[in-house]
């Protein structure tokens, strides 16, 4: 068995290669998602920037793969690496509104409280479970707003069974009321 050694410059530009796919696979990956929610302009921005690092990334490799077929690993890797990170990229940005449905058979009522409390409208439905009655709770939401929503549902009802699904358009969405500033950032906020 033959042990391949790579130069220097053959590693230096792999890597370079792989990082540059990372970015324009994230970005094309953010694009696609941008487009899937009607974010024309968003998605006009990130294509742009995306195709001009793929036609260098391209060109570099057309070059050279020939003489030294390994960029063509760091490229395949790159892309790859570049689909998982742009999934991850967005689930951080948390663009977009959600619609998130909340079924519980004993504890809708109280559930419904602790959300208007922290500021996001609740609407509440009564409905026929298997079981017996429950209650649906109804919540048009930012993305980003749906880990604390979700962290005060489970406090009050860990069994509660929950749909979350991506709001292509919503007509209006209320977000959470903020408090009133006071102390020194009221000084700050007058005019």
């Amino acid at each position: 068995m033959e042990i391949i050694i790579i130069s220097p410059e053959i590693l230096a530009t792999g890597i370079a290669i792989f990082l540059a796919r990372i970015a324009d696979v994230s970005l094309g990956t953010l694009r696609t998602i941008s487009i899937i929610r009607g974010r024309k302009w968003m998605a006009f921005g990130l294509g742009l920037i995306e195709i001009m690092i793929w036609l260098t990334v391209i060109s570099a490799v057309l070059l050279k793969i020939r003489e030294s077929p390994i960029l063509g690993l760091f490229y395949a890797f790159g892309f790859a690496t570049g689909n998982m990170v742009g999934i991850r990229i967005e689930k951080w940005l948390a663009l977009g509104n959600i619609n998130l449905r909340i079924i519980s058979r004993h504890y809708y009522c109280e559930m419904a409280t602790s959300v208007r409390a922290a500021g996001f409208p609740v609407t509440v439905f009564m409905g026929e479970g298997g079981t017996g009655p429950v209650g649906e709770l109804y919540i048009v939401c930012a993305g980003r707003d749906l880990k604390k929503i979700l962290s005060l549902v489970r406090g009050i009802d860990p069994n509660a069974f929950y749909i979350s699904e991506q709001a292509v358009e919503v007509s209006k969405i209320y977000r959470p009321v903020l408090h009133p500033v006071t102390g020194w950032r009221a000084i700050l906020k007058k005019k």
